[in-house]
Parts: C-alpha cells; structure tokens; sequence
C-alpha cells in the first residue's frame, strides 16, 4: 500500500507503535504529541461507535483509536488544506478509507456535513493558546494548531457539542490553568464535565494538562480520577505510561 500513498517532499512515515500503524509527518512542522496518545487512551472508545475527531491535525486519533475497538467509524474535521490532505493520505497508507472519513472544513461547519447529533463520542484537542496570547509560532501550522485566534473555544465546544447525540460523550485534552475555562465552554454546549483526570510530568510537578470526559445533557456531578504521573524521577515513563503506549 505504501508504493501507492505519495509522499511529499519534507515529509516522513512514523510509526505508532500500535498494531502496525503508521502515519505521514512533516519534518518541519506540527506533529503529534503525548496529548494525543494520552487522549486515545483516556476516551475509552467503544465497540461500534461513531465517533468524531474535531481538529484532527494528521488524524493520529482516529487511528490511534480504530485499532482500540472493532466496527467504530469516524469523522475527522481539519481547516488546514495542506494538514488534512497528509491525514487522508495516512488514512490511505494504513486501509482504513472504509472506516476513517477526513474532512478538510472548519469545525462550526462539522455538524451540517455529517448531521447534527450523530456522534457517541467527540474527541478533541483544542488549540491551547488564547488569540493574542503567548508565543507565536513563525510556522504556520503550527501556529493555527496552538492558538484558538479563529475559533475561540466557546465557539469549539459548541461545535463538538452539535455533533453529539445526547447522553453522548465528549472527551479533551487541554492545559491545566485552562481547566475552569473548558467547564464553562462545555456546559455553554449542554456538555456537563463528568470525568477529569490531571497529568503531572513527575509527583514534585504541578500539572500541566487536564483530561476532561463530559456528557451531553446530563446533570452536574464530577468525577475526579487520581493524578496521572509521566515520568519517574530518573526521567523514564512511568508503568501506567508504558501501559498507554502499548509497552507492557
């Protein structure tokens, strides 16, 4: 399958240590990180499930999760042209096109292409930075990745929140000082937080992301989970992280 996938100059094939699966990268530009593989693991996808990635980047969490449960399908919503063009190409290099649609359109378009509350789950991974706020990556994808300056995260969950049936699940990662602020956006979309879970890089550190999982429609009650630490105090990955990462 590979000999049929193009792949452009200043890109590269990783792959995600996960039954086989790989993905197309540029050398150069915006790649997926631990919060993604983090994501994958916290959403608990199920069986069946149709699922929706908004802001998918090169699409690693729609792959990442198809191999976690059989018959799920999904649709992934990415602005960037040039972005979305190398996640349907990883579609394509790994055989998934039955199961894995790539949308190149903005998110507040998402619900009128594939139809409002059709999904069980909404993952995502919105950009961390306020507008204006921050260090701007001179790189252009990175920067639209990173800061919310064309889709201010109330305007984010309510388009995740469009796409969810109710009683369906919306699962994200974000910074940790940000926390409060994704609350009030989620329930601004009838998304009530229900499940959170904080990540520390070692026990001595504050944490620096947030995993939140929220259910449409339902009525407040959280659910805090105990902190997930990454690394152990010599810098090696911690035994639930070697878990997530398919290493034990």
């Amino acid at each position: 399958m590979e000999n049929d996938v193009l792949i452009l100059e200043g890109e590269r094939i990783d792959d995600l240590q996960r039954d086989g699966l790989r993905i197309i990268q540029r050398t150069d530009g915006f790649r997926f990180g631990t919060d993604a593989v983090l994501l994958a693991d916290f959403a608990g996808v199920k069986k069946g499930e149709h699922v929706a990635d908004v802001g998918t980047g090169t699409g690693v969490l729609p792959l990442l999760l198809s191999a976690r449960a059989q018959d799920t399908t999904f649709d992934a919503f990415e602005i960037q042209e040039g972005v979305a063009d190398m996640a349907m190409r990883s579609v394509r290099l790994n055989d998934l096109t039955p199961r894995i649609r790539i949308h190149h359109a903005d998110c507040r378009d998402a619900a009128g292409i594939i139809g409002h509350e059709r999904c069980h789950l909404v993952v995502t991974n919105p950009p961390y930075t306020k507008g204006g706020a921050g260090l701007v990556s001179p790189e252009q994808t990175r920067a639209l990745s990173r800061s919310d300056s064309d889709c201010p995260l109330e305007a984010w969950m309510l388009a995740c929140g469009r796409l969810l049936k109710n009683g369906g699940r919306l699962c994200c990662v974000f910074p940790a000082p940000r926390f409060l602020e994704l609350c009030d956006a989620m329930r601004h979309a009838r998304v009530e937080p229900k499940r959170v879970r904080f990540v520390a890089a070692r026990v001595s550190c504050s944490p620096k992301l947030v995993l939140v999982e929220g259910l449409k429609g339902a009525r407040p009650g959280l659910h805090m989970q105990p902190l997930l630490i990454t690394h152990d105090e010599q810098g090696n990955f911690t035994q639930e992280m070697r878990r997530i990462y398919g290493e034990e």
